[in-house]
Formats: structure tokens, C-alpha cells, sequence
């Protein structure tokens, strides 16, 4: 365990090796925490609205996916908005940052009620685009060691899905699966990718993560002891520890009281070798 925490939907792990730390938000109480494995500390920054990811800044700060739209938060803790496109029904939830340091941000509908999430592209200067449409639960998003395939997850579509990458423009094209997550492991939630080009996916439901290859072959799965695995990244000096979020959320009183680490963030040290990620460029 790295943080025992009691999050109500504790997400998107990202390891921001200028300050060797720990990023991660829960995104129901509205706050980004910021976590120092050495000092074993975790801090807590409220935010105005449900956080679906909060990422770290080239120029210092966070860049954070909120409920109504992409905003930054500088070192002193201003905050403004980047992007504004608030819809009634409609939050934030996963995102990541390609090897240009462009930010791709997910949305979702609260009731999940529909496909009427999208999946943005973001640069520096705020330009935005929707790349995916009809989504209805945007979650992990990550790219291949050499920047030409970019992994995406739609959770109830039960896909890992992989599309060619143009890094030079943020472009996609022949979106297709990857791999099939069966009715009875769980729901494909947050992923990463590490050294070998390999996907690891947490599985909402599941009690697990695995690791695909890029080939789409289940390579390995490691049991956890919660519930709803959330999201999942590598961190530490080295890149070898493995970070997953979790959630309380829909949880039954029962199940919360069999898995008291429900909520908290899990690290798996030494479980294979991640690379650096990049910082959002705005």
C-alpha cells in the first residue's frame, strides 16, 4: 500500500518525475493530491469542481480535467480556465499527455445514460478539438514507446482499443481493438504503458490488473486487494513501481468492511519498467 486512503473514486495516477511525486485525484470530493513516497506524505488540494485527472504543467502548476472544462492551477494555486465547454450532465473524468505534451481529455455523462462523452485533444495555447465522439465513459488513454499507437478505453464498450499516432499533430486513424475485456473480469478502466510497448489496464469489478501485449495477448494479471482498481501508472526513482488508484463508490457496507483497502492507492514495487511521462505544454 502506498496511501491508505478512504477515496470515493480515487483516479488517474501519474508520476511527475520533476518533483518525484505522486499525482492523483479523487474525483467525487473535488481534490487533487499530490503524494511524496519519501516523506511518505500526501497533500491535498481542493479544487472548485469534480477532477476527472490532474497532470503536471511544463511552466510549473497542474493542468487539471474538471467538470466544466480544462483549467490550470499555478504554483501559488491561481487558477484559469484553459478551456471552457461546460455541458448540463457532463463532467470530466480520465486523461493523459502524448509525447508532444499535448493533453487529451475524456469525458462522460454522470448517469451514464448515453454516449455523449468525448474524447479532446488540448495544446498549450488552448486549442481544442474533439478527436472521439459519442463516448459514453472516457477513461485510459496512453501511447506506444515510439509515439505511432495511441490506446484508448471506452469502458462499456469491454475494449482496449489501439489507433495509429501521428505525433507531429496529434492525429488518429483506424481505431480498432486491441484486446476484449470478458463480461466476467471486470470493466477496462485507466491504463498505462510501459518499456516493452505492453498495456497495463485496471479492472473496475475485476480485483486486478493485467498486462497485454502489443499484440493484444494477456501477458499477466496481478490480483489487489480492493475492489475497483481505478487507473494505474509506473513511478518511483527507477520506474518500477506501479501505482493503481481505487474506489469506494457503489460499494456495499459489506464489501467496504472484506476490503478495507477500498480507496486507497496501491503500489506493486518492482513489477516491470515504465518510462517517463511528459508534461502537459501550457
Amino acid at each position: 500500500m502506498a496511501v491508505r486512503a478512504s477515496a470515493q473514486l480515487g483516479e488517474g495516477p501519474t508520476w511527475d518525475h520533476g518533483s518525484s511525486t505522486l499525482l492523483w485525484v479523487d474525483i467525487l470530493a473535488s481534490e487533487v493530491h499530490r503524494y511524496a513516497p519519501a516523506r511518505d506524505h500526501d497533500a491535498v488540494l481542493d479544487v472548485p469542481q469534480h477532477v476527472g485527472a490532474a497532470k503536471p504543467r511544463a511552466q510549473g502548476g497542474i493542468v487539471c480535467n474538471l467538470r466544466d472544462g480544462i483549467a490550470l492551477i499555478d504554483r501559488d494555486g491561481t487558477k484559469t480556465w484553459l478551456v471552457y465547454w461546460a455541458r448540463e450532465g457532463v463532467r470530466g473524468n480520465d486523461a493523459g499527455v502524448d509525447p508532444a505534451g499535448r493533453l487529451w481529455a475524456g469525458t462522460m455523462r454522470y448517469d451514464q445514460a448515453a454516449d455523449e462523452g468525448w474524447l479532446a485533444r488540448v495544446t498549450g495555447d488552448g486549442a481544442a478539438k474533439v478527436v472521439l465522439d459519442r463516448v459514453n465513459t472516457s477513461n485510459g488513454v496512453g501511447w506506444s514507446p515510439d509515439a505511432k499507437l495511441m490506446y484508448y478505453i471506452d469502458t462499456p464498450t469491454r475494449r482496449v482499443d489501439v489507433l495509429d499516432f501521428d505525433n507531429s499533430d496529434g492525429t488518429v486513424s483506424r481505431r480498432r481493438p486491441l484486446t476484449h475485456v470478458g463480461n466476467t473480469d471486470g470493466w477496462p478502466d485507466g491504463l498505462c504503458v510501459d518499456a516493452d510497448g505492453c498495456v497495463w489496464v485496471a479492472l473496475w469489478g475485476g480485483h486486478a490488473v493485467r498486462r497485454y501485449t502489443p499484440a493484444g495477448e494477456l501477458d499477466r494479471e496481478i490480483a489487489l486487494p480492493v475492489d475497483n482498481p481505478t487507473a494505474c501508472c509506473f513511478g518511483g526513482p527507477d520506474f518500477t513501481d506501479l501505482y493503481v488508484t481505487s474506489a469506494r463508490v457503489g460499494l456495499s457496507d459489506e464489501a467496504l468492511a472484506a476490503r478495507e483497502l477500498n480507496g486507497s492507492v496501491l503500489v506493486l514495487p518492482g513489477l516491470g519498467a515504465g518510462l517517463p511521462g511528459t508534461a502537459f505544454a501550457g
